[in-house]
């Protein structure tokens, strides 16, 4: 008998899912992250875990693991000192960038931007050119170079060194050349090239992306190699470790290591998936899902059972070119902090965050300021005399006091002040949501809602009203949905080329050509982790736009329809979606930028753990009466266990469904039904609606 172990480290807690790989059984456990060292807490959840499921650790065979290092790298600066090396009459082009601002129209008077991941001091020339046909106009000037490395290494400053040449994304022969040379001279510190990051067109995007991947990759390849270690030490030397890629794949540790700007959305795309698992299994297929923890809401739309993949990704202020779900994050957690201002008198909620330590007030662990968490601990929604299967305890009159100073500031009661502060962060999450339905031609009350993470379950109903989202979905396990996801995902990688060619002016046979040599390459890692070429799957991309656009849709296709239907299914996917997201489409003019080949390991579908079936009663399930503060009143509530809830039971509002990781409240005048997945299905009364 073998087990699979997702892990997901977030900022306040690190979760743990682990897997009967033969019936689908599931135990789980939540355990305090340890921030300055991520490590720390996910040994510290393997063995409780075990200890709780009496598993020995020597039977996990597998651990995918969702990790926020490369993410927490660059939101506190706290990366590597990067070298870079540049064409010679390029050294700026960090500096140069791009003429955006954030900020709307002032944005330009008020920016400051922040110090650049490679600084000028450690960025060099090197006398080279690369044409952009592919062609050699001047090749590299090896002893210039390698005197100038010296020079650089003299610094004793570089931890990382990046190498991106112009045009490379065409011939990355000369960056080879560079890197072969340069690891003569700096043999102790890790060398990225943009050719092997992202051969793609527009030298600033390519640089960038390049250097966060050295800025990053000694901290993501020390915390890799040690939590390998550790976990071949505990489980032994077969153990298999994967990590959780940006764009909802698995990567396996050696290449996380070397390519880690691939890491920075890591953690939001693990609940993705794990809500996509569950959704689909229950009927829904078009979803939007929010994850809420204790620092941040991350939201995202899935059609088809599929997440949207954007080619971008953004973490703080700095955006690369690497491929992630389609994830929008804002600052409301059960953490965010309220408070008041001083000159406005107006309630703000987040986006500071209590985080894990000290917490909210209610949690004793040192906290006084109010939090969200504190408001729904005011309300009821969190209950505090009784503890629903989690190992913390709850206290209400630390939360009331902490509350307190929003209620006094503005003039309000303690429960007025606490429901203020819950709307403000649904309204913040409501807002989320509407930029990955509304504003990309979608309405949310086409698709379902699934509320997931340690507080999203507190808020989804709420959340269910503000979107006219039916039915609210809240999986089982809902506040380690994230490490579900995380164990239930495939190996995956990509290999991608820049082909700017208008569609009219290029053939079906040309293209082919080019999606077959980059099917072999991104086969090629897979294949070196044992992974058999008769178990990949391969999905086709092409980035078009119409001449003249500055931005393009990535376009997906099998490779059986474009087989089948060639050219003119791209444009014909093109036109759709670009009606979809602009209301219109133009005849001509379509032109291909960039083409990819994504492959994964083929995946094999666990069975789902058998849902508790039989006779039992509401009443059974119930644990106590309490009640809750909803819409300016009090309102008589149950309070139930939802580890003894069996398939089709009702269960009506008022109420608190508790459990070992998170807190579903369901509103008075709405419903749950549980269904045969285990999912807690929230409609309005009598609701006609159905999905």
């Amino acid at each position: 008998m073998s087990y699979r172990l997702g892990v997901d480290v977030g900022g306040t807690f690190t979760d743990l899912l682990l897997i009967n790989e033969s019936n689908g059984e599931t135990h789980t456990a939540k355990v305090p992250s340890t921030p300055d060292d991520s490590s720390i807490g996910v040994l510290n959840g393997i063995a409780r875990i075990c200890e709780e499921s009496g598993i020995d650790p020597k039977k996990i065979n597998r651990v995918m693991h969702g990790t926020t290092v490369a993410t927490n790298a660059v939101l506190t600066g706290k990366g590597a000192k990067v070298g870079l090396v540049t064409t010679k009459g390029y050294k700026h082009v960090l500096q140069v960038a791009r003429s955006f601002c954030p900020g709307g129209l002032g944005g330009w008077v008020s920016y400051v931007k922040k110090p650049l991941l490679a600084p000028l001091e450690l960025t060099i020339e090197a006398n080279e050119r690369m044409g952009a046909d592919g062609k050699t106009v001047k090749t590299l000037d090896e002893q210039a170079f390698r005197n100038d490395l010296i020079k650089l290494k003299a610094k004793g400053e570089v931890e990382a060194l990046t190498i991106c040449f112009i045009n490379a994304y065409v011939n990355g022969e000369h960056e080879k050349q560079a890197k072969a040379v340069a690891a003569e001279i700096f043999t102790d510190i890790p060398i990225s090239i943009s050719s092997d990051i992202v051969p793609e067109m527009q030298e600033y995007e390519r640089t960038e992306t390049t250097v966060v991947n050295s800025y990053v990759r000694p901290q993501v390849a020390r915390y890799v190699e040690n939590l390998q270690a550790s976990l071949h030490k505990t489980m032994g030397q077969d153990l298999h470790l994967s990590i959780l890629r940006s764009d909802g794949g698995l990567a396996s540790a050696n290449a996380a290591a070397d390519n880690p700007v691939n890491l920075l959305m890591s953690g939001p795309a693990g609940g993705v998936s794990g809500a996509i698992h569950f959704a689909s299994a229950a009927g829904y297929d078009n979803v939007l899902t929010f994850d809420m923890g204790g620092t941040s809401t991350d939201v995202a739309l899935i059609q088809n059972a599929k997440a949207r993949i954007r080619r971008e990704t953004r973490v703080g202020d700095v955006t690369v070119r690497a491929p992630s779900v389609d994830v929008r994050t804002v600052g409301a957690g059960g953490g965010s902090l309220a408070f008041v201002p001083e000159l406005t008198k107006a309630l703000r909620v987040g986006p500071e965050s209590a985080g894990a330590q000290p917490g909210p007030a209610a949690y004793m662990k040192g906290g006084v300021e109010p939090t969200v968490c504190d408001a729904n601990v005011v309300l009821g929604y969190l209950p505090s005399d009784v503890q629903l299967g989690g190992k913390m305890a709850i206290d209400k009159a630390a939360a009331v006091a902490a509350v307190k100073k929003v209620a006094d500031a503005m003039g309000l009661s303690v429960e007025e002040a606490a429901e203020g502060i819950v709307r403000i962060a649904n309204e913040a999450m409501f807002g989320a949501l509407r930029l990955v339905s509304v504003e990309q031609g979608f309405d949310p009350r086409d698709f379902a809602l699934v509320g997931f993470g340690g507080a999203g379950p507190l808020h989804a109903n709420a959340l269910g009203i503000l979107t006219g989202s039916w039915p609210t979905i809240i999986p089982p396990g809902p506040g380690v949905l994230c490490a579900y996801g995380d164990a239930t995902t495939v190996v995956k990688d990509e290999a991608s080329k820049t082909y700017v060619t208008l569609i009219k002016n290029t053939n079906q046979a040309s293209l082919a050509k080019l999606f077959h040599e980059l099917t072999e390459k991104a086969s090629s890692t897979l294949i070196a982790d044992g992974i058999s070429e008769y178990e990949l799957e391969v999905t086709l991309q092409a980035d078009v736009r119409y001449t003249g656009q500055a931005f393009q849709l990535s376009i997906e296709i099998s490779q059986a329809d474009f087989e089948a239907q060639g050219l003119d299914l791209l444009i014909s996917r093109f036109d759709e979606q670009h009606t979809q997201l602009f209301t219109f489409a133009l005849d001509e003019g379509h032109e291909i930028v960039m083409v990819r080949a994504i492959v994964s390991a083929a995946s094999t579908a666990l069975p789902l753990s058998k849902q508790i079936t039989g006779n039992t009663t509401l009443l059974e399930c119930k644990i106590a009466d309490t009640k809750i503060y909803h819409a300016g009143q009090y309102h008589q509530a149950a309070i139930y266990e939802r580890a003894k809830m069996v398939v089709g039971l009702v269960i009506p509002g008022p109420c608190i469904v508790g459990e070992m990781d998170s807190t579903t409240v369901i509103l008075p005048g709405y419903v749950a039904t549980v269904d045969t997945v285990g999912n807690l299905l929230i409609n309005p009364v009598n609701a006609n609606k159905n999905k």
